[in-house]
């Protein structure tokens, strides 16, 4: 799979996780988004730029904040050696 989102940049890890369970979904900054990879509709949605719908933006008091589903943020990079074999 493609990068979609690169964190924590700017903040650390306890801070991501700390937000990212006070709201209960993954939730990255706009430093966060691999930008190449991903695009954010005139409504808030997050897709990737292949069409896959990744969660929406919902801004708050420190700026855009990219609440994802999970599933979109699981996966090998494409030139990854490890491959699952079921």
């Amino acid at each position: 799979g493609k990068a979609l989102f690169k964190a924590p940049i700017g903040r650390s890890f306890d801070d991501f996780k700390k937000e990212s369970e006070h709201h209960g979904w993954p939730s990255f900054r706009d430093e966060e988004v691999v930008w190449e990879n991903v695009r954010c509709l005139h409504d808030g949605e997050t897709v990737s730029m292949d069409g896959t719908h990744l969660g929406h933006n919902l801004p708050d008091t420190s700026g855009n904040r990219y609440c994802i589903n999970l599933v979109s943020v699981a996966g090998y990079p494409m030139n990854s050696t490890s491959i699952i074999k079921h």
